[in-house]
């Protein structure tokens, strides 16, 4: 059955539907009740979701083949789902990044903390990324970049639609050019350094503003000190640390592209008697560094996500603790370490617990003096705790 907004009707289970009634953004699919119909709908429905004695609660997206079967929309179920609708919820998160003086350069929207469930909007200055990981929001393409269109008046506009988490929803990866042109990488501008990216090609959007603040912190402890940028990507690091005065930096990574981008952009800033960039092993180059007894004042370790899925925990506690024990030998006494995780499935106790291990294994007494998250620009929905992914723990080592 379908109402006038041609939406799906679906039913949750009898005492299944406090969590939804309270505000949470998702409802599983064990909360519902799986009729053959229901299954039968395709991946991203616009559905009206009622509770077990039929009354209305919130209307968004569901996908029977998912464990997180449906995405709230909104509360309002007598709203249109349509480009306008999507506009003023964009609109509404660009205010909030104006108030922190962030909307040239910065995720413009984050999924269900801005109440677009699924989608990922990135601002380049006049490129626009957008992601879109959940099918219902897929389904949304033309209205959204309409909406996008409206809001943010954006010279290009490139779909990234390639992230591991579409596969859960049922959807293939693509890349493309909806609007204008792009004929290379663009400047992102943040804390005084320019960096080049590739929204196209590079890893995820092009650019990780998640860490702007954690950047802004390491150069401020780098005037005068030799620093190891591990997983240096673009330069991220690598070049604030060089642009605060760091005597010298080396950026490690194993992408040619993010190597050349880096190289690319420390010209730029006129870092190149500064800053260097290896591409290489992470592991290998640090192992290597550690025999040699090589000692910085500032190591950095920012991988890429070590767990993607629950079953991956175990393997990437492992490696949080490896890579910590492979800073820690490289840092000077009385030097600092800055490690993160962006794997949400790494719990932060748990985190801090392997890193503390890894610190044991090098024989490296420390402090911790900030356990950072992600800018603001990357709000945490606050009953998702999903939403607060990045984890990043800032250590002063004897």
């Amino acid at each position: 059955m379908t109402d006038i907004y041609n939406r799906a009707e679906i039913t949750l289970l009898a005492h299944r539907d406090k969590r939804a009634q309270s505000g949470y953004p998702w409802i599983y699919s064990n909360e519902i009740q799986m009729t053959p119909q229901a299954k039968a709908l395709p991946a991203g429905t616009l559905a009206l979701f009622r509770d077990p004695t039929g009354r209305p609660i919130a209307q968004g997206f569901f996908n029977p083949h998912n464990l997180i079967a449906g995405r709230i929309l909104s509360r309002n179920v007598g709203r249109a789902i349509n480009q306008d609708f999507l506009a003023e919820r964009i609109d509404q998160a660009l205010a909030i990044r104006c108030k922190l003086g962030l909307e040239h350069f910065a995720r413009i929207v984050h999924a269900e903390a801005d109440r677009l469930p699924g989608l990922i909007i990135d601002r380049h200055g006049d490129a626009v990324v957008i992601e879109c990981n959940a099918a219902g929001m897929s389904l949304l393409e033309d209205a959204l970049v309409g909406a996008v269109r409206q809001v943010l008046s954006p010279k290009t506009i490139i779909l990234r639609n390639d992230s591991p988490a579409r596969g859960l929803e049922g959807l293939s990866d693509e890349r493309r050019i909806v609007l204008g042109t792009l004929d290379g990488p663009v400047e992102i501008v943040e804390n005084d350094v320019t960096y080049l990216a590739d929204p196209l090609n590079g890893q995820k959007t092009g650019w990780f503003y998640d860490h702007r603040a954690n950047r802004a912190r390491i150069a401020s402890l780098s005037s005068g000190a030799r620093v190891l940028d591990f997983y240096s990507h673009s330069g991220g690091f690598a070049l604030a640390a060089a642009k605060a005065g760091a005597l010298s930096v080396v950026g490690i990574d194993s992408s040619a592209l993010a190597i050349d981008l880096a190289n690319q952009a420390a010209v730029k800033n006129n870092l190149t008697d500064t800053v260097s960039f290896i591409e290489a092993n992470v592991f290998e180059e640090g192992q290597r560094r550690n025999d040699a007894h090589e000692k910085f004042d500032i190591v950095i370790a920012d991988p890429p996500p070590f767990a993607r899925s629950r079953k991956d925990v175990e393997n990437a506690a492992k490696g949080y603790r490896k890579l910590a024990r492979m800073a820690a030998g490289l840092v000077a006494p009385g030097g600092f370490m800055f490690i993160a995780s962006c794997s949400y499935n790494m719990a932060a106790d748990r985190f801090l617990s392997e890193v503390n291990r890894g610190l044991g294994q090098a024989g490296r007494a420390a402090r911790v003096l900030e356990q950072t998250g992600a800018a603001m620009d990357h709000p945490v929905h606050p009953l998702l705790p999903e939403s607060a992914y990045l984890k990043g723990l800032l250590l002063a080592l004897d």
